[in-house]
């Protein structure tokens, strides 16, 4: 291309962008710092999941192209039914340090685009499906310096694509939906027939706009599995395959599932001890009726909804309660923090998931905090100035960041000529718990600096180092996270529990122990890995890596 022609073509990008309207809001009290970690890691950052080792795994999917990480020692992969490439010698997976803020490539075989996983609870990440010749693969990579990807011919019953998981109080993982698949199944398989029609799947999809991909799982805690797709949801003893309640739909009816995505977390689960624990579910954003087909086919991009739904799953007689968000957004993540608070984050102000799809970025988070008052629960946070639309992430990290990336809204790698670039950077958003003023009151975890093998039920001492005056034991409380797989809006198997304390104890100047009991059942907390925090008026510790049995 000649110097001329590349500077109009330049200056048409920029034309085009500044045309195109961004949610942005400065305000002098806006909270929370935002750090570019890369510039570029060479894929984009699809699907993300935190491992025990402080390594993050992410993954995009192999017919996008070749990317901008070369596999290494000349390695390729060599696919005949690739429907991009046959021949590719560049990566479409990574390993990223948290630590030392470095990657390098993995190597899947066949294509995870759009998929699904969980980490089990040996640690493995097990990540199922995706598409063409993929769409029945298990993948399972392994938290080691050296380790790759390794695959499971036919480990799925059926294909899976746009599917999601959770994992059960048995260490196995359940796999719900996909795109045509009104069913089920278990993995790994325990029996040859492993599919399980479920019709609540079928009755919530709306023809060709689908509006049920990616369904919304959390275990509740008398084990069943709360499912939500579209604008409703139920409670299914997946093991008798029995529907146990039907959830009313959400008021005004609008769908909140793919491609109308919103997203939803199960909001902590507090009183552990209690004979009857309550669980909240809070679904937020989506797309109106119509917006695939508007986007899709007329190129009018309808605004996102403003409305977030929350329910107690476990009434007797459930309701939702409805309340607005600062910002209308579809396509954003939500993310649950150590102390307890909701980050909504990523996503556009108007259309659709989907190819070219989603307009109007929305660049603040927003901030959820579940114990306030109704109508004083959102905090508008300060801006990014990365874009992330379709294919966007985000994770907690074991700092207390939330780690950002991806954004893909092209079917392809596309860097130019186009209004929301193929974006390969990754950023870190630090929550302003983290600001120096709260270094006063913030606890350091002294002891243990890891633990393997806790027991349900069972007793366990933290201490900790915090260096302001007295603490009292109403200000000091522990809380588990479980870190999701996340892609499409949903982190999958996310999972928050507030242990409280049992008794706290001054040992020292500016020294504590804090004696704490672990859940008491894998249906309130499935066997695995967790990330424990001390949090100390709102301001968390660094996480300590656990493993719960």
């Amino acid at each position: 291309m000649s110097a001329p022609t590349f500077v109009f073509s330049v200056l048409i990008f920029h034309v085009l962008f500044a045309s195109q309207p961004c949610q942005r809001i400065l305000a002098a009290a806006a909270e929370g710092r935002w750090q570019l970690l890369q510039k570029s890691i060479g894929i984009s950052a699809m699907h993300m999941q935190l491992l025990r080792n402080d390594r993050v795994v992410m993954y995009d999917r192999t017919d996008f192209g070749l990317s901008k990480l070369p596999l290494p020692n000349g390695k390729c992969r060599y696919d005949p039914r690739d429907t991009a490439l046959k021949v590719d010698c560049t990566a479409h997976s990574l390993e990223y340090d948290v630590l030392t803020n470095k990657f390098r490539a993995l190597m899947v075989q066949t294509d995870v685009w759009c998929s699904s996983g969980a980490v089990v609870p040996n640690g493995n990440l097990v990540q199922t499906g995706g598409f063409n010749d993929g769409e029945r693969k298990v993948r399972v990579f392994s938290p080691c310096r050296t380790c790759d990807w390794q695959e499971i011919p036919n480990g799925l019953a059926v294909r899976r694509w746009y599917a999601s998981n959770h994992i059960l109080p048995d260490g196995r993982q359940i796999v719900v939906g996909g795109r045509r698949q009104f069913n089920y199944e278990f993995v790994p398989k325990t029996i040859a027939a492993n599919t399980f029609n479920l019709p609540f799947l079928s009755e919530t999809h709306d023809g060709q706009a689908e509006n049920n991909l990616y369904p919304f799982l959390f275990l509740n805690v008398d084990g069943n599995l709360f499912i939500f797709a579209n604008n409703r949801a139920i409670l299914l003893d997946y093991m008798k395959n029995k529907v146990v309640k039907t959830y009313p739909t959400i008021p005004g009816g609008e769908p909140r599932s793919y491609p109308s995505t919103g997203s939803a977390v199960l909001l902590p689960l507090k009183n552990l001890k209690a004979p009857a624990i309550e669980a909240e579910v809070l679904v937020c954003g989506g797309a109106p009726k119509g917006s695939f087909f508007q986007a899709k086919f007329k190129k009018t991009f309808i605004g996102a909804l403003n409305t977030c739904a929350r329910i107690k799953i476990t009434d007797p007689n459930p309701q939702w309660v409805m309340e607005t968000m600062p910002l209308a957004r579809v396509m954003g993540d939500m993310v649950l923090l150590p102390n307890g608070n909701v980050l909504v984050i990523n996503g556009a102000g108007s259309g659709t998931a989907g190819w070219e799809f989603g307009r109007n970025p929305v660049l603040n988070p927003v901030m959820y905090k579940p114990d306030n008052k109704f109508g004083t629960r959102f905090e508008t946070q300060n801006p990014t100035t990365i874009p992330r639309l379709y294919h966007s992430t985000a994770a907690l990290l074991r700092d207390g960041r939330v780690l950002v990336g991806g954004s893909n809204p092209h079917v392809y790698y596309n860097f130019t000529g186009v209004l929301f670039p193929t974006e390969l950077s990754l950023e870190a958003f630090s929550p302003a718990y983290l600001d120096a003023r709260f270094n006063n009151i913030r606890p350091t975890i002294i002891a243990p600096k890891s633990v393997s093998g806790i027991k349900y039920g069972q007793k366990l001492t933290v201490q900790v180092v915090i260096a302001a005056g007295k603490v009292s034991e109403n200000q000091v409380s522990v809380t588990m996270v479980a870190p999701p797989f996340n892609t499409h809006s949903f982190s999958m198997n996310q999972r928050l529990l507030v242990l409280g304390n049992d008794k706290v104890t001054s040992t020292e100047k500016s020294m504590y122990n804090i004696d704490v009991t672990a859940p008491r059942s894998g249906k309130i907390a499935p066997t695995g890995f967790y990330l424990l925090f001390v949090v100390h008026t709102g301001i968390p510790s660094k996480g300590i890596w656990i493993k719960l049995q």
